[in-house]
């Protein structure tokens, strides 16, 4: 199957898609319910679009292209209505979160989709373990040779991403010790981690014949990279996010995305070398087991420090670009974040030390989704 060309897209525009847990109301366990919520949102008119996931405890929407944070408020507000009202036709709630703290993998069940089955069959019990739920963000490149130079550019920013986002500290029932232990989770897939070190397009369409001439992958959707190209879009796809709590946040982590882009796609500020990788994956599970108290290893000078630092630094250099992308206060309150708030994986963890009881934590983080209101000021 050939690549194909590289669609022309709205540079540095955004997109945003989001896995949702579906619960039930009595225990607050996943409820296998995403086909009924499918069917009661048939015919809906809406700026993006709603469809399943792996397993029907899992509900994904996704927004249409968006030119910056207040448009992707605008349009996740919509998509949000929506699904509330069908969920509570149902009498379910859904939830953010990057796991659901205590269900089991074995009691998930297989949404009945080709390709679903067809990856069930492939990769067995990982499956259902796959019962996870994600954040990604597209962003437009102006062409295929910029795409690849943004994406291994804002590869050094993904311990960032992964800290900024973190909603998944327990699973099973037990506390993982991480912030994002959701991640655990792709990486045993063969085809995960990052992508080939290629900064021409034309290289890359010759790695790509040559995985698919050996049989293992048909298109890009088997790739399950942090970062990868989407050619039919015109963008460059950014995986690595558990799904934050709150519209809100995933609209300030999308912003901030856009914002790096900005400044990369903009000044052109790093020269992308393969060695640049020898600290992608300390970093990566620095972010994953530490949130922002973890290590970071600049990829460039070798200086090590917290990521709440390099974290602090880098929005404030991107002040500029903020101010033009329109994302200066969505930067501002991700800067709160690192600076005192902390992230979600923190805040589910105060809950359960106040509670000692998921089935509540998982009840309050369906209360934070299910607040129906322009959540554009409210600080988390």
């Amino acid at each position: 199957m050939s690549l194909g060309p590289f669609t022309k897209s709205g540079a540095l525009s955004i997109g945003i898609e989001l896995e949702l847990q579906i619960v039930n109301r009595h225990n607050y366990d996943l409820m296998p319910c995403a086909p009924d919520l499918l069917r009661l949102l048939q015919g809906h008119k809406l700026p993006g679009v709603v469809t399943p996931e792996m397993t029907e405890s899992m509900i994904e929407l996704a927004t249409g292209i968006c030119t910056g944070y207040d448009d992707a408020i605008a349009q996740l507000t919509e998509i949000q209505g929506a699904l509330m009202e069908a969920a509570n036709k149902l009498d379910v709630g859904l939830a953010g979160g990057g796991t659901h703290p205590f269900q089991h993998w074995a009691q998930q069940r297989i949404f009945d989709k080709p390709r679903f089955l067809q990856l069930s069959e492939l990769y067995g019990y990982l499956s259902k373990q796959f019962t996870v739920f994600g954040q990604h963000v597209h962003l437009g490149c102006p062409d295929a040779d910029t795409a690849l130079y943004t994406l291994h550019c804002i590869s050094r920013f993904i311990p960032h991403f992964i800290a900024l986002s973190a909603s998944s500290p327990y699973v099973q029932g037990e506390d993982t010790g991480f912030h994002s232990a959701r991640l655990n989770s792709v990486f045993a897939f063969p085809l995960s981690g990052r992508a080939p070190f290629a900064l021409t397009w034309e290289d890359f369409e010759r790695y790509f014949d040559k995985m698919t001439a050996t049989g293992v992958v048909k298109s890009m959707k088997d790739f399950y990279w942090d970062i990868r190209p989407k050619p039919e879009y015109g963008t460059i796809e950014v995986r690595v996010m558990d799904t934050p709590l709150t519209i809100t946040k995933a609209a300030r982590i999308a912003a901030y995305i856009q914002t790096l882009g900005a400044y990369i796609q903009r000044e052109r500020p790093f020269q992308p070398q393969e060695d640049d990788y020898l600290v992608y994956t300390f970093n990566r599970f620095q972010a994953c087991r530490f949130g922002f108290d973890g290590t970071f290893v600049d990829p460039a000078t070798r200086e090590h420090r917290t990521l709440r630092e390099d974290l602090i630094r880098t929005l404030v250099k991107l002040e500029g670009h903020a101010a033009d992308c329109k994302s200066d206060a969505a930067l501002r309150e991700l800067l709160a974040d690192v600076s005192a708030r902390g992230n979600d994986a923190e805040w589910i963890r105060e809950v359960f030390s106040r509670e000692h009881h998921l089935p509540e934590v998982v009840r309050q983080q369906a209360g934070r989704w299910m607040v129906h209101t322009n959540e554009r000021h409210n600080s988390t």
